[in-house]
């Protein structure tokens, strides 16, 4: 019969009994050991259900006992499980669905797409030599178990596609020898534990659509062995780690850490990880500009970024990694053209700058690669479609633009029409101002029109006459007589004599008064400001006594003025009066 010591088997046999020599007993003997042999044979070397042969290797106690708890608490709706059976045979040579053996203890637990329900029995802590344990892809529900970061050479764990709640524990970074770690597609929250990547042989991590919160840990990047990183689709808050590159995460190929609510600048030492392929920072908040060392990653294959706030401009160097495939600036607010430089990419397949705000034409190779999509949404963006036309490559410019004013726009037009309003006013006023203004040099008294009585004045003497026609004005230079333009109009005149300033004429009036009327010559503002000056000094020097001087203008169609001498004792001037030749004679009367 078979029996285990220290975990090993071993075969225990009768020998032949040979003190009876008779010969039919000694052929009975052989028949009967050699059938206990096939007995053996049948029992311990030939599995039930399987062609393998039996290896003679029996599983130890501990990790049938571990076994058998992991197997209560999965729900086994198709019977995957069957073969796990009470007594333990066969376990380790292939007779248990999904376990393999290594001397006794079980070293590979495999059940992948079984639709197994339930959960992670916290016994499977006590299968001390599992070095791989893969359940994905089934329903398993409740939390990971902490016994399970306890086993000494666990080298991946392999969880992804169930329903795992819960945090993660911080013993799996305990597993010294953890290489991968996939807990991706499941529902765990809580934060990345801070020690996750302590383990120096730690290759991947991927811990992506879950319900994970916090910062990034630091950890991760500064890794030395890490290669795949992906933290994608979860709660995860903060900047960007700035701290990879150099000594830090070294051999790191791809690094997903998009739709987060990750914030900062864009991390400029990712420029430092000389072997990353693939990364991708969508779906966040991040900020800053792109550097141009990004030239620096010539494996680069796949660069997303979109759906961000990044600014500035798109890096000319991005056109030296002839290595790229894959180019999303989409939803940014990125600036400035399109690089050239890009149009080297030989290996790119996907090009996506759509939703920015880009200007100037897009290259003809790239306009001729990608559809339309890649580019609209750039409202000075032109060149990458037959509605987009360059304005070089358009027909004569109509004569009304379609591009929307700005406010900006509107406002300076508004302002500068008000402007020339405002100048127009002003130089209209301005002219109304002149054009009202009195002579400086003309008496106060010339301010009325003609046609009204003339009135004394105590001093120097000008009076206005108001009324009338508005052309006219009719100026009194201190006299009794007082008459209107009217009463010239109806006088008698007879021409006297002519000068540089004007004719002069001999009127008697309807009541038979006489005076002499000059009439200045239109245009001549010096007569009137010479004879003005001569009056007044007439009236200084007192023959103001003797004569009484009128100014008078009846034409409004011509402006003119005139100059009147009233004789106060028909005093009568000589007939050719010149105004600096003017003398009196009393004896001249009628």
């Amino acid at each position: 019969m078979g029996f285990t010591t220290k975990g090993q088997p071993f075969l225990c046999f009768t020998p032949l009994n040979l003190i009876n020599t008779n010969t039919d007993q000694l052929q009975a003997s052989l028949r009967s050991h050699i059938l206990l042999h096939l007995v053996i044979y049948i029992l311990f070397f030939i599995s039930p259900g399987s062609s393998q042969a039996w290896d003679g290797v029996v599983i130890t106690q501990a990790d049938y006992q571990g076994l058998q708890a992991v197997k209560q608490e999965f729900i086994d709706p198709r019977g995957y499980l069957r073969s796990w059976n009470g007594s333990g045979l066969n376990a380790c040579s292939g007779g248990w669905a999904g376990i393999k053996c290594a001397q006794g203890q079980v070293i590979v637990i495999q059940l992948p797409w079984k639709s197994l329900g339930g959960r992670i029995s916290e016994k499977i802590g006590q299968l001390q030599a599992l070095r791989k344990l893969s359940l994905h892809d089934n329903n398993l529900g409740g939390s990971i178990p902490l016994s399970l970061g306890l086993i000494p050479n666990l080298r991946g764990v392999q969880l992804f596609n169930n329903r795992l709640s819960g945090s993660i524990p911080a013993s799996l970074g305990l597993s010294p020898s953890l290489q991968t770690l996939d807990l991706s597609s499941n529902l765990l929250s809580e934060a990345i534990p801070q020690n996750l990547a302590d383990s120096t042989k730690l290759l991947r991590l991927n811990l992506s659509f879950n319900s994970l919160s916090g910062q990034i840990p630091v950890s991760l990047s500064r890794s030395s062995s890490l290669q795949f990183l992906s933290l994608d689709h979860n709660n995860l808050t903060g900047p960007v780690l700035d701290t990879w590159g150099n000594n830090s995460s070294p051999s790191l190929r791809v690094l997903s850490l998009d739709h987060n609510s990750l914030t900062g600048p864009f991390p400029f030492s990712l420029c430092k990880l000389l072997q990353l392929q693939d990364f991708s920072l969508s779906h966040n908040r991040i900020g800053g500009t792109l550097p141009s060392q990004l030239s620096k990653l010539t494996k680069l294959r796949t660069m997303d970024i979109s759906s961000n706030i990044v600014s500035g401009q798109i890096p000319v160097t991005l056109g030296n990694i002839s290595s790229l495939t894959h180019l999303d600036f989409s939803q940014n607010k990125l600036t400035g053209e399109i690089p050239v430089s890009l149009t080297d990419l030989k290996s790119l397949t996907f090009f996506n700058a759509s939703y920015n705000n880009l200007s100037g034409p897009v290259p003809t190779l790239l306009s001729q690669k990608f559809s339309s999509t890649s580019f609209m949404g750039n409202l000075q963006l032109c060149g990458y479609s037959v509605t987009t036309l360059c304005p070089a490559l358009n027909p004569p410019p109509p004569a009304s633009s379609h591009r929307s004013l700005s406010t900006k726009d509107i406002i300076l037009i508004a302002a500068g029409a008000l402007i020339i309003v405002l100048v127009i006013l002003v130089f209209v006023l301005l002219c109304c101002l002149l054009r009202k203004k009195p002579d400086k040099s003309k008496p106060k008294g010339e301010e009325a029109g003609p046609g009204a009585a003339a009135a004394k004045t105590e001093k120097g003497g000008e009076a206005e006459s108001g009324g009338g026609d508005p052309g006219g004005k009719l100026v009194h230079f201190d006299g009794p007589m007082t008459f209107t333009a009217d009463d010239l109009l109806c006088a008698t005149a007879e021409t006297m004599g002519k000068s540089t300033y004007g004719t002069a004429y001999k009127t008697t009036l309807e009541d038979g008064s006489q005076v002499a009327v000059k009439r200045l010559r239109e245009k001549s503002p010096k007569v009137r400001k010479s004879l003005r000056t001569r009056l007044m000094y007439w009236d200084e020097s007192g023959i103001r006594t003797f004569l009484h001087f009128e100014l008078i203008t009846w034409d409004p169609r011509e402006r003119s003025l005139w100059f009147l001498i009233t004789c106060l004792e028909a005093v009568l001037p000589h007939s050719s009066i010149q105004e600096d030749k003017m003398f009196i004679s009393t004896g001249l009367q009628g």
